[in-house]
């Protein structure tokens, strides 16, 4: 069998997006030609409901609440709404939109993120001490980008490649959505007084009488061919296309849940190296770690810290917020390993679900935190990105740009591990089987958690 994984057109087909997204999803597009007005209605119509997104999650924030920064790996929520806005005035607005004036020239220097190319960027790690510009300001700013932007696609001489960096934006702009809710929750961790992003939080879904059970689902030896092509939206680091010769392997039917994973810290799993990576048990050492990011013990019994505040660990849910280090000790500890991103990606595609993305616990869900799976219905997409054993490189012929935007994704492949399948806080338009996110073996501020695999006989 000869799989080709085109895993963004086919998920999006089958979850019942609208063709204005389909339509804004024009990487192949001639960079000479001029868009119709119907590709530019759809590409407004897709702008404006990702901007409202960013904007409707601030709604439970206030001014001070999105001042935080708690950590040098977050941001502060205000710097996610102007940063993202920054991107769009410096690839698509100073280039393409005849007579444009900048909102304020210094921005372009403190919403930098990182492309060195263009000028050195403000201090990562000090993002939260920028008081001013104020909210107002950073809001006045949105919304001058905004108008540029409509004005852009209703007024002026509108070549093919507008299309491409915009889809780019809309696509970079959510990925800053899910990092304004995973940077608040650790900004609200801190705090003594536990505040909940949300007022309430739906109650968890008990997990039907014999759906518990891990099922282990079978994929055969054969050279696949992974990646993606063609003209649907697509980052770079997930192109080209290639094949694949893959062992005969089995991965979990589900991820491994709140009360396996205690199960894993009362035999004493933090307690003993030969469990851990070396650089794994040096990091249990150095944070004196004895259980997941977020996970409180109080009077013997176990509480979450969500973005509905603190809650009684839901011990069928999936296990969260756990870092590379500790789901490859995991692995080890119950016999089995983490699946490489390739074997991921080719289970994903063969155990897919008819309408993969409407039953998948994603952003629009508004559940905003991991919820119990069953066994028999495998879902790889939503709920909590599955770290792999995959080191994040380049696929075999990857060229990065050799503009500006060719600082997006390929500068990052040094030690760093790929996770797949997104989380409950992606948006369901931005997620598909080939994405191939990435972070460091530490990090587990992330909506992150495991999945096992193993050798097939």
């Amino acid at each position: 069998m000869n799989l080709i994984t085109q895993a963004g057109s086919e998920v999006s087909e089958k979850s019942g997006n609208s063709p204005t997204e389909s339509l804004s999803l024009g990487m192949g597009m001639d960079a000479t030609s001029e868009l119709s007005l119907d590709t530019r209605a759809a590409l407004l119509n897709r702008y404006q409901q990702v901007r409202a997104e960013s904007v409707f999650l601030t709604d439970p924030l206030t001014a001070e609440d999105m001042q935080l920064q708690s950590m040098a790996d977050a941001s502060p929520t205000k710097w996610h709404l102007a940063h993202t806005s920054w991107f769009f005035e410096t690839f698509i607005l100073q280039r393409y939109l005849q007579g444009y004036r900048v909102f304020d020239p210094d921005y372009h220097h403190l919403f930098n993120s990182y492309y060195n190319s263009l000028g050195q960027p403000f201090s990562r790690p000090q993002r939260g001490l920028l008081s001013r510009p104020d909210l107002d300001q950073v809001f006045a700013y949105r919304g001058h980008i905004d108008r540029a932007l409509e004005q852009l696609l209703t007024e002026e001489e509108c070549p093919g490649e507008v299309a491409s960096l915009l889809t780019l934006g809309l696509n970079h702009e959510q990925q800053h959505q899910e990092l304004l809710l995973t940077d608040i929750l650790h900004a609200f961790s801190i705090n003594p007084l536990l505040p909940g992003y949300l007022d309430e939080q739906t109650d968890a879904e008990p997990v039907p009488e014999g759906e518990s059970a891990i099922r282990w689902l079978q994929v055969p030896e054969d050279i696949y061919t992974l990646g993606s092509e063609g003209d649907d939206f697509h980052f770079d680091n997930e192109a080209p296309a290639h094949q694949q010769h893959l062992n005969a392997f089995c991965v979990a039917s589900r991820l491994v849940t709140n009360r396996e994973y205690l199960d894993f810290i009362l035999d004493g799993g933090y307690r003993e190296p030969r469990l851990w990576l070396s650089d794994g048990w040096a990091w249990v050492q150095q944070n004196h770690a004895v259980a997941p990011l977020y996970w409180q013990e109080r009077g013997g019994e176990w509480y979450q810290f969500t973005l509905a505040g603190l809650l009684p660990l839901d011990l069928d849910a999936p296990v969260s917020h756990v870092s590379f280090y500790e789901a490859d000790a995991f692995a080890s500890w119950a016999g089995f390993r983490l699946p490489t991103e390739f074997e991921w990606e080719v289970a994903a595609w063969l155990h897919r679900q008819p309408n993969p993305l409407s039953s998948a616990n994603l952003l629009e869900k508004r559940r905003y935190r991991a919820v119990a799976e069953t066994a028999s219905s495998p879902r790889f997409l939503g709920n909590l990105w599955e770290w792999t054993g995959s080191a994040y490189l380049s696929y075999p012929g990857f060229r990065a740009s050799a503009d500006a935007v060719g600082e997006y994704n390929g500068k990052f492949m040094c030690n760093q591990m790929v996770l797949r399948g997104g989380s409950c806080v992606t948006p369901a338009s931005h997620i598909r089987i080939s994405y191939r996110n990435f972070f460091y073996p530490h990090q587990a501020w992330q909506f992150t958690g495991i999945r096992l695999a193993g050798d097939s006989d």
